[in-house]
């Protein structure tokens, strides 16, 4: 995977490189503004702050990890480890179902605890919640994607994991449907779900329509895997005139969202949409009932852990092809954050923990996502296909000084909320496909008209 591992490292050190230019503020040292709190890159494990005792509250939406039928590594397991090396430490854990809208009123309300995954907020308001790990220049050293919680040149959120966007697909099942090499195009794929519901019993393309959250997920895939250019998000995408129009080679957002609705207009998605069941798919695509899904690599193991056939599970790239090239979005899962008004020993055991959880528990590995440690390129199986075909990863590019926050707006003006719970739109693409009752081009028609007002609400100058 040598090739996947140069393509994540070039892309870190142009992201580096970028948000270290745009920053507003320079700062040479990795301490925060506690001035008794280490920075991280200061943290030393098993020698830093071994005389703390403390117990911690930590609000995850892993609530599956909680449960010991969980086919991974539970956090029980997790904390067992990390309590050889810091005994003292108690950290006790809150999961939250509907993390996304819930765990942002614990956090305007203050009671949530010492560490959290931190929810959507605007970046300025990130040093009012949370400590500083340390400046942007020093944690671009240590850690991979540094920069999706950075503010005024300090970081605030460290990854749990890190995620390419992909599709999920049975192996066997393909193999069964007569497809002998991997879609690379919107066709091709289309073609191939095709070939599933012709030879197969299987489910060509399972929604997940009921979950809600899940729908979210087709969002990821706008930026690298879609334009192949690590500006388009937070920058290119903000000031792009009709971001949602036909750009007439099957690329940008109008292709992803095209795959959906074309899959949902042909008849090849699950007969009854609004009956999907999260948890029951784990086990469906692994014993060969559902073909594809269209999830983030978070979501490998899952799958393969849900039943007797783990080697079945495979991940590939979008089906996007960019000038005869592949490419993938990559970035940070859900990030840690620490309480910037908890107790000093809370403080200090929560940092230790993070920095364990990130460097010594194997967290990435066993959730078959990308490492976070800067020097850690362990990859999992989930990213063979990737290196097979030469995929590119591509890491999102920090926003432009004084832009930090001009995503959040655009998407609450359009109330499209892209990467930020927009599942309400996605599910409304399958509801008009399936219904027959709107176009496709007359369903990005609006978002074109509610962005472009957006932007004018915010006098964005239009570049593209």
């Amino acid at each position: 995977m040598k090739k996947l591992m140069k393509v994540i490292a070039f892309t870190a050190i142009v992201g580096s490189f970028i948000s270290f230019m745009s920053c507003t503020k320079k700062e040479g040292t990795a301490k925060t503004s506690s001035t008794d709190i280490l920075g991280y890159a200061d943290v030393e494990l098993g020698k830093s702050y071994t005389d703390v005792k403390a117990t911690v509250k930590l609000l995850t939406h892993r609530t599956d990890m909680l449960q010991d039928t969980y086919p991974g590594v539970t956090f029980a397991k997790y904390l067992e480890e990390f309590n050889k090396l810091y005994p003292n430490i108690k950290v006790e854990i809150e999961g939250i179902t509907d993390y996304a809208s819930t765990s942002l009123l614990r956090l305007q309300g203050g009671d949530w605890g010492d560490i959290m995954m931190i929810p959507a907020i605007d970046k300025k308001e990130l040093g009012n919640y949370f400590l500083s790990f340390g400046s942007l220049d020093e944690m671009n050293k240590v850690i991979k994607f540094a920069s999706n919680w950075e503010y005024g040149g300090k970081v605030y959120g460290i990854p749990s994991t890190g995620n390419a966007q992909g599709v999920l697909y049975n192996k066997k099942v393909f193999k069964d449907a007569g497809i002998t090499n991997l879609p690379k195009t919107p066709d091709e794929f289309i073609d191939c779900l095709k070939k599933v519901k012709e030879n197969t019993d299987a489910i060509p393309l399972y929604t997940n329509y009921a979950a809600g959250w899940t729908m979210g997920a087709w969002d990821a895939y706008l930026g690298g895997s879609a334009t192949g250019d690590e500006n388009y998000m937070n920058n290119v995408l903000l000031h792009t005139a009709d971001p949602f129009k036909n750009y007439g080679d099957n690329t940008h957002a109008y292709a992803v969202y095209k795959v959906l609705y074309d899959a949902a207009e042909n008849d090849l998605i699950e007969d009854d949409y609004t009956t999907t069941d999260w948890e029951g798919c784990k086990g469906m695509i692994n014993r060969g009932e559902i073909g594809t899904m269209v999830l983030g690599s978070w979501a490998f193991t899952q799958m393969q852990g849900a039943g007797p056939n783990p080697d079945d599970i495979g991940y590939m790239s979008f089906p996007i092809t960019i000038n005869g090239k592949q490419y993938a979005s990559a970035g940070p899962d859900y990030c840690f954050g620490i309480n910037s008004k908890a107790a000093s020993d809370n403080q200090k055991a929560a940092l230790v923990f993070v920095k364990w959880f990130t460097e010594k528990s194997g967290f990435a590995y066993n959730e078959g996502g990308i490492p976070i440690a800067a020097n850690d390129n362990n990859y999992p199986a989930a990213y063979a296909a990737f290196s097979e075909n030469n995929v590119a990863f591509v890491a999102d590019a920090p926003s432009l000084a004084g832009e930090a926050d001009l995503l959040n707006e655009l998407n609450s003006e359009s109330e499209l909320n892209i990467n930020a719970g927009g599942n309400l739109k996605v599910q409304e693409i399958i509801e008009h496909a399936a219904n027959g009752d709107k176009s496709f081009d007359a369903i990005m028609d609006d978002w074109n008209t509610a962005w472009t007002a957006a932007q004018n609400s915010a006098s964005v100058e239009i570049k593209y």
